[in-house]
């Protein structure tokens, strides 16, 4: 009975050795960039285009965490109680430099074939601050205020620096307490936010990455496409039960190259005022709409 407990002394001295080789293994790599069961972390990504990116300068990306889509209903000032649909998100800086971040986020329902551009409203933001950042440890900021300071720089085995917004949209097509009977009854024939149950948000910004394509006939004006990341979405039930649990992210994340509003002149070549043909891309068609 005395020679029993040696029986699991070889156990506990292999138990001990590979815990302290998992202990040095941990120091010598990148610090794990924790998450709360509702948070959602995408890394930067490639995609075919981002040779021609690389052409023009230095493609960074930076990394993005986000909390699926939730639904607030606020009393906008000029619009009465309406739901707002925002997406809580913070934005880290891996890159090694500074990066402005501007944002672009854009909703599209699949089944409505509508895209909405985020807004800004400051009551929305101040309802949303309550609920997500009660104490203000974050700083919430919006689509304009997140870009007013770079994007600090974050070491691989430090706690990141990360920079916490939100984007918010309102559907502009739901009636207004201001509108009249002729407006009330042509938004009645548009298609609502409410109504659909699948959509897209799409975050342009993240990167410099962009390349020019042909004109899109009949128009003559050269595509800008941006690096930008989609995320896709599907929520539960109808407009008449919508919950923010019913809102569910379907994976993967993916990083296409998307049309941009952006407008770029392009160089011409001396003496013929013509593109030059490596300037010149051919027409590519994107993942998204």
């Amino acid at each position: 009975m005395i020679g029993r407990p040696f029986r699991y002394l070889a156990p506990l001295l292999l138990v001990a050795l590979t815990g302290g080789l998992a202990t040095l293994s941990l120091f010598a790599q990148p610090a794990k960039r924790s998450l709360n069961p509702n948070e959602r972390y995408v890394k930067p990504g490639v995609n075919v285009q981002d040779g021609d990116a690389n052409r023009n300068s230095r493609l960074w990306v930076l990394d993005f965490k986000f909390k699926d889509p939730r639904l607030i209903k606020v009393n906008i000032p000029g619009r009465g109680q309406r739901v707002c649909w925002y997406l809580w998100y913070q934005v880290i800086n891996y890159t090694g430099q500074p990066r402005t971040f501007i944002p672009d986020f854009e909703m599209y329902t699949h089944d409505g074939s509508q895209t909405y551009p985020d807004q800004v409203l400051p009551a929305a933001q101040a309802a949303i601050q309550k609920i997500e950042d009660p104490t203000n440890y974050y700083k919430i900021k919006n689509s304009v205020t997140i870009a007013s300071e770079p994007i600090p720089v974050s070491l691989p085995k430090a706690a990141p620096r990360a920079v916490t917004g939100v984007a918010i949209w309102v559907d502009p097509n739901e009636p207004g307490p201001d509108d009249d009977e002729a407006a009330k009854k042509r938004k009645a024939k548009l298609p609502k936010l409410a109504d659909s149950n699948r959509y897209s948000i799409f975050v342009s910004g993240l990167s410099n990455g962009w390349s020019i394509t042909d004109p899109i006939p009949p128009s003559k004006e050269p595509v800008v496409r941006r690096k930008t990341l989609q995320l896709t979405f599907k929520r539960l039930g109808d407009r008449f039960n919508m919950k923010s649990e019913e809102i569910r992210f379907q994976p993967p994340a993916t990083w296409i190259y998307r049309g941009s509003r952006l407008k770029v002149t392009l160089p011409k070549d001396k003496g013929k005022g013509k593109v030059k043909d490596k300037d010149k891309e051919p027409a590519k068609k994107d993942a998204g709409p």
